[in-house]
Parts: structure tokens; C-alpha cells; sequence
């Protein structure tokens, strides 16, 4: 750790928003400024410059991070479904890798979420990439749900739901809670469940997930 308690052993880009999102969520994105952050870091404010144009782009960078994996995790697995994967089991990976990556980004960045400014159009590759991953949850929902299930809610309001339902671990850390990998596991059996499958087709899901997360990993 440094003297303002940011991690050293970061790259100087990791140290700037590791800093960035401690004080975003403390202060508020309104309230921080790009001095505040680089001597939170350490370094001159014109050193932070070398690594980003101003604190917009340093949010900019942090948001996409918490749902670039997801997008990136899908893009490598939804052409092996439904031969390898059922959509159940894609969407348990899914959701569990969701969830996984919102409960480990610095100081729950998700919070940050509702924020006004991110309707500025230096936001529209986050807002691009949050309906990506929305409409990916739709596809996949409406493909493995009970069919009264999907036509009843259709494929967009499915997407929606189970997205919120993912993101139910940005309030879990803003409330204090413990999250856990047991917390993503719950949240994507819950997504299940909201699709109307049963117990056992749950933990199918489950298997299948955990075989193509450790196929993954393997390659």
C-alpha cells in the first residue's frame, strides 16, 4: 500500500482507478477531482493525464470493466449452445460470472449505476454494453424458460428482470453484507427459478455450468 492506502503492487493505470473508484463512492463522482485522485495515488496530477484525458474517461474505463467480462465470457460460450451447453446451464454460467465480477469490482463501482451523468453520450459504450448483456440474459432466458413463462414476459422483460437479478449483489455490498461465491451460485439458481424450472433441472444447470467454467479455464 502506498501512504493514501492504495494498493502498490498495481500498474500505475490500476493504482489510478483502484483510487478513483475508493473516492467516486466516498465523495461522489461530482465531488472528486482529478487532483483528489492523483494524490490519493501518490503522483503528480499531470502524470495521471499520461494514462487517462480526465476523471470522465477514468469512470468510463471502471463501468466498462464491471460488465466487460460477462459480455466477453458469452461471446466464448453462446456458440456452443445448445450443443455443449444447455441455455439453463449457459445462463447459470452467465449469471454467476455476473454476479461474481460485480462483488469483486473496487468499492462496489456498481453503485454507481444510477448516476445522471451516465446518460452524457462519453457513456454510451457503457450504456452499449449494458443492453448487450441485457438482451444476451434475454436470449438465453427465453431459450431455456418454461414456455407459459416466456410468453408471458417475452424475451426483453426477461433480459431486464434477470439482469436486475444479477445485479442484486451491488446492493447486498452497499448494505453491508458479506458476499461470498455463494451469493453468485444463489443469484443464478434464483434466475432460474424465475424462469420456472424446478430443482432438478436447477442442478443440471449447475453441473452443466461448473463443466464449461472449468473447460474454460482449462484452455
Amino acid at each position: 500500500m502506498n501512504a493514501e492506502g492504495v494498493p502498490s503492487g498495481l500498474s500505475g493505470r490500476e493504482q489510478i482507478l483502484a483510487a478513483a473508484a475508493e473516492l467516486f463512492s466516498e465523495s461522489g463522482f461530482s465531488g472528486t477531482s482529478t487532483r483528489a485522485i492523483a494524490e490519493k495515488v501518490g503522483i503528480r496530477q499531470q502524470s495521471l493525464y499520461y494514462h487517462f484525458a480526465g476523471k470522465d474517461e477514468i469512470l468510463a474505463e471502471l463501468l466498462s470493466g464491471s460488465v466487460r467480462p460477462s459480455i466477453d465470457f458469452v461471446e466464448s460460450i453462446e456458440a456452443r449452445v445448445p450443443g455443449d451447453v444447455s441455455p439453463a446451464g449457459a445462463l447459470f454460467a452467465l449469471a454467476s460470472i455476473d454476479a461474481g465480477t460485480l462483488r469483486a469490482t473496487p468499492h462496489n463501482i456498481g453503485t454507481l449505476y444510477l448516476l445522471p451523468e451516465l446518460q452524457d453520450d462519453r457513456y454510451e459504450q457503457f450504456r452499449r454494453q449494458r443492453v448487450q448483456l441485457r438482451r444476451i440474459y434475454g436470449r438465453l432466458g427465453s431459450a431455456a424458460a418454461h414456455p407459459d413463462v416466456a410468453s408471458s414476459l417475452g424475451e426483453s422483460r426477461l433480459g431486464a428482470v434477470l439482469l436486475q437479478l444479477a445485479e442484486t449483489v451491488i446492493q447486498l455490498r452497499r448494505d453491508d453484507e458479506d458476499t461470498s461465491g455463494h451469493d453468485d451460485d444463489t443469484i443464478a439458481a434464483s434466475c432460474l427459478r424465475v424462469l420456472g424450472l424446478g430443482g432438478a433441472e436447477v442442478e443440471t444447470a449447475r453441473a452443466e455450468a461448473a463443466a464449461v467454467l472449468a473447460g474454460l479455464a482449462a484452455d
